[in-house]
């Protein structure tokens, strides 16, 4: 027998990096070949080939490519799979944790706002997380420490997720009224959290980082106008940085060999380095006296681990083996006042590989205070260290 002839239509979809291409149903008027009597087909094919996904023009195929091979895509990294046991997201993380989980905080599904659900897992940083047509509505971002930010064109996406999610504030709240120096088992390590680029960016302007009584510190970085917004130094999509800009005004396309400054800040003399490098020292001395002191004071030596939370962790014994208990870690548990601020000061300058470049003469001086505090405290000659703030 053999069919009649009459269209046969098909419906391809071709997935395409993350977006799906609908082509448009095919049809074949011209009849079918006969088949021979007593077999039927299984199916008839139009005659029309190749059909490959990269034949298929799309406008932005260049940004979604940059775009899938950036951490915001990565599906397989913590930042997305940290609750997929639990099979959703909590309301406090899926805010900058999956898509649609950013776009309930705003409002941008059409909720009120300001309110997360649990969202399910899976979800990454998605397109319509930047390119909602709502972003450029949004004046304002709340801080952690309730400070309402005014902002403009997109930086929403960026200031309400790499803000951190603590501040100084909060800091002095946990310890206010307690003895400096003086174990409190009330006190536990408040983490700034991770790639808290706005909150250094911001600096004393926000006071995101614990500053100390007395102090003045560095405001908002203020970069040039050209450079002076995230995307104009990042791809907004890659996320990698705009190194050939640097060229222009600093000569060079390593932003740790930029110095911008004719101190030398960690004591060496030493100004012909970039001040990254003036940060980093300066972060590895303050490490240092954070361990010292939590065994010269607090009386219980610390292990530092930085791929497992709460990062700090007691050595009652003092062997360089993190303490254990009913096979599970023991956090620091000998926080003072004094060892919690300079602890907390420490991951937020260590927290953003960038600060060289969002403020640097905020972190060295939230640094320079922190080390200060905790050498008067060991009685240790901080003035021969030879730091400049």
């Amino acid at each position: 027998m053999t069919f009649p002839a009459k269209p046969i239509f098909f419906q391809i979809i071709v997935t395409i990096a993350a977006g799906w291409v609908s082509v448009a149903a095919l049809a074949q008027d011209a009849p079918a070949e006969a088949v021979p009597t007593g077999e039927t087909p299984a199916y008839t094919l139009p005659s029309m080939a190749p059909l490959n996904p990269e034949q298929i023009k799309i406008g932005n195929a260049a940004e979604i490519a940059a775009w899938s091979r950036s951490g915001h895509a990565d599906a397989a990294s913590r930042s997305f799979t940290n609750w997929n046991e639990a099979g959703t997201i909590p309301p406090n993380c899926a805010a900058c944790h999956s898509g649609a989980g950013f776009r309930a905080y705003h409002g941008l599904d059409g909720s009120a706002g300001g309110e997360v659900p649990p969202v399910p897992v899976g979800g990454v940083i998605d397109c319509d997380t930047c390119h909602n047509p709502g972003i450029g509505e949004i004046r304002e971002v709340r801080l952690p420490n309730g400070l309402m930010h005014p902002v403009r064109g997109g930086e929403a996406s960026c200031l309400t997720c790499h803000q951190g999610r603590a501040s100084g504030s909060g800091i002095a709240a946990a310890v206010a009224e307690k003895m400096e120096d003086t174990p409190d088992p009330g006190i536990s390590f408040i983490n700034p959290h991770y790639g808290n680029a706005a909150a250094t960016w911001l600096g004393g302007y926000a006071g995101l980082g614990y500053e100390y009584d007395g102090k003045t510190y560095e405001g908002r970085f203020t970069h040039a106008p050209p450079v002076e917004t995230c995307a104009a130094c990042h791809d907004p999509h890659s996320l990698e940085v705009a190194a050939d800009n640097c060229q222009t005004c600093h000569g060079a396309t390593d932003a740790m060999a930029i110095r911008i400054s004719r101190l030398s800040h960690d004591g060496s003399g030493d100004t012909t380095k970039g001040i990254g490098q003036d940060i980093a020292a300066n972060a590895d001395v303050l490490k240092q006296l954070i361990l010292d002191y939590a065994r010269e004071v607090s009386g219980r030596p610390m292990i530092y681990d930085g791929g497992r939370h709460p990062y700090f962790f007691a050595d009652a014994n003092d062997d360089g083996v993190i303490d254990e208990a009913d096979g599970e870690r023991v956090a620091y548990d000998a926080w003072t006042p004094r060892l919690l601020k300079a602890a907390y000061n420490w991951k937020f300058v260590s927290s953003d590989k960038g600060v060289h470049v969002h403020n640097p003469h905020y972190a060295l001086q939230l640094l320079y205070d922190s080390a200060e505090d905790l050498a008067t405290a060991l009685g240790r000659d901080f003035a021969a260290m030879g730091w400049a703030r």
